[in-house]
């Protein structure tokens, strides 16, 4: 499954695009000379893919979809807890293997039909039937049914302590109309029950036109105009002189100077993507653990954070950022030369060595930061081969298992599931490198179907350990998701999980 995969990727081109030129001059920012006193013009950094939610992996997407739809639950804004959305309540079987929903009245779609249960039940099955982008977050999902039209059940094959997390996380699990796929061409068309209705799309822009039906209450603003302002540095001046409002496409290396800027209003939080390097197990000397230990121990992390993000990314030896409830606070790793070439002497290996590592030129965070990773393990016998390919290559390598090592990010995660479970169980999906360690296994078994929350926590934490100290994943940093506005907007909030929300938006 792709979707976390992607939605990173997306998200760090948004930001690290090569900047060029400089800022003050006006610049085209391909708009269609749309929008209006009262529209808000955001600039992105591409174009979406589709509209259909449970097909696309883009975030580019996402970010139209999130102000278009709603899903049964929602992250908060600010500690990205579940809360009720289109579910107003729900409860749990004391087994686990239930789960009742009540649903919020009052609700209309954008066609104006009502929205009740058999709404959720199509949309769900849809995805489960059809194996769309998503079905694998229904992996525990037996059946869902709808007893009235103001209740859904959920029927599990085994608990799911993290089940709102899996429905609600981002729009890709969002609530179409029953039978929506076959009335409209989702691909290009929208039916949701969000704040904005999609209006059109082209090359240029994407529009969305305030919904005055919405049942949170309709927005202050008209709309929203997202232009694809490729270049951050022309997203900025954009910004600057007033033709649009909103971005995410900040120049990271404009980032500190921006903080104490009159003329643009910057937010940032740690965000909960996280990057790697991970090693192919298949290929010797990278099946020695002690050589992937070695490697670990020459990997200076705040020089490549520094190389790659400019310092807006806090370095991390485990994938949860701090700040979150999961967080472990574990870091067995110093930067040590001299440690380093002992553990490959005692993996009886003869340098010098070769590692081939892949990257991909769709995401030159990627590349910088190879290139220090490169630099500081050439001491210590290791030529790098920096191996950089475009996306599509890049990700039929990794399918492949044609790699000595590689490197990207995922995003989209809020349960400790999401951050390890699909990578490194044995049987995980996404598990590329080849990770086996039965102990991990056991302890990731054990966390998805435990309730108590404590518990569960220990059991991550005890799995994240043995994963770090095998280096499955040599965990890098959590980048900072960095947006910027106009002075005088409000109501906007910038998310942990990269989540675009402009229903509380208010212009200057």
């Amino acid at each position: 499954m792709r979707t976390n995969r992607l939605l990173p990727l997306a998200a760090a081109t948004a930001l690290l695009l090569t900047a060029c030129g400089g800022g003050g001059e006006s610049v085209d920012t391909g708009g269609g000379g749309g929008g209006g006193d009262n529209v808000l013009i955001a600039a992105v950094s591409a174009e979406p893919d589709q509209f259909d939610p449970h097909v696309t992996n883009a975030y580019a997407s996402f970010q139209v979809l999130e102000n278009v739809y709603d899903t049964l639950v929602v992250p908060s804004a600010e500690d990205l807890t579940m809360q009720p959305s289109l579910a107003e309540s729900w409860t749990t079987s004391p087994d686990g293997l239930s789960w009742t929903f009540t649903l919020r009245d009052g609700v209309t779609f954008h066609d104006g039909s009502e929205f009740d249960s058999a709404d959720v039940v199509y949309s769900y099955k849809r995805i489960i039937d059809e194996e769309l982008s998503n079905a694998y977050r229904f992996a525990t999902v037996s059946d869902v049914t709808a007893p009235d039209p103001r209740t859904v059940v959920v029927t599990l094959t085994r608990p799911t302590p993290n089940l709102l997390e899996l429905i609600g996380s981002f729009k890709g699990m969002a609530i179409v109309s029953e039978n929506a796929a076959e009335e409209f061409d989702l691909q290009s068309e929208a039916n949701g029950t969000g704040p904005f209705t999609l209006e059109s799309s082209d090359a240029n822009a994407t529009v969305l036109t305030t919904f005055g039906d919405y049942w949170g209450g309709a927005p202050s603003i008209d709309g929203v105009e997202f232009r694809y302002i490729t270049e951050p540095t022309a997203a900025l001046t954009a910004l600057r002189n007033g033709e649009i409002q909103w971005t995410d496409n900040v120049p990271p290396q404009n980032v500190a100077d921006l903080e104490g800027d009159e003329e643009v209003e910057l937010g940032s939080v740690t965000s909960v993507e996280y990057f790697y390097m991970s090693m192919n197990y298949a290929v010797p000397p990278f099946d020695n653990r002690d050589v992937r230990r070695a490697i670990a121990t020459a990997v200076d992390r705040e020089e490549v954070t520094q190389a790659a993000r400019f310092g807006a990314a806090q370095p991390n030896e485990t994938a949860i950022p701090e700040g979150s409830p999961w967080y472990l606070e574990y870091a067995p790793f110093t930067p040590d030369q001299d440690a380093a070439r002992r553990l490959l002497e005692q993996a009886g290996v003869q340098t010098p060595i070769t590692m081939g590592l892949m990257v991909t030129d769709e995401y030159p965070e990627t590349v910088a930061a190879a290139q220090v990773i490169a630099s500081q393990l050439e001491p210590i016998g290791i030529d790098v081969e920096i191996q950089e390919e475009d996306f599509a290559t890049w990700l039929d390598r990794q399918s492949e298992g044609d790699f000595d090592a590689f490197m990207l990010s995922w995003i989209g995660n809020i349960d400790p599931a999401d951050f390890y479970e699909n990578q490194h169980l044995s049987t995980g999906g996404s598990n590329y490198q080849g990770y086996s360690n039965p102990q991990v296994d056991d302890l990731l078994t054990r966390a998805a179907t435990e309730p108590d929350q404590a518990a569960r926590k220990a059991l991550y934490d005890q799995a994240a350990q043995v994963i770090v100290d095998d280096v499955s994943y040599l965990y890098l940093y959590n980048p900072d998701e960095v947006q910027a506005w106009a002075p005088g907007l409000t109501g906007y909030q910038v998310r942990a999980d990269s989540a675009i929300d402009f229903e509380n938006v208010e212009l200057p």
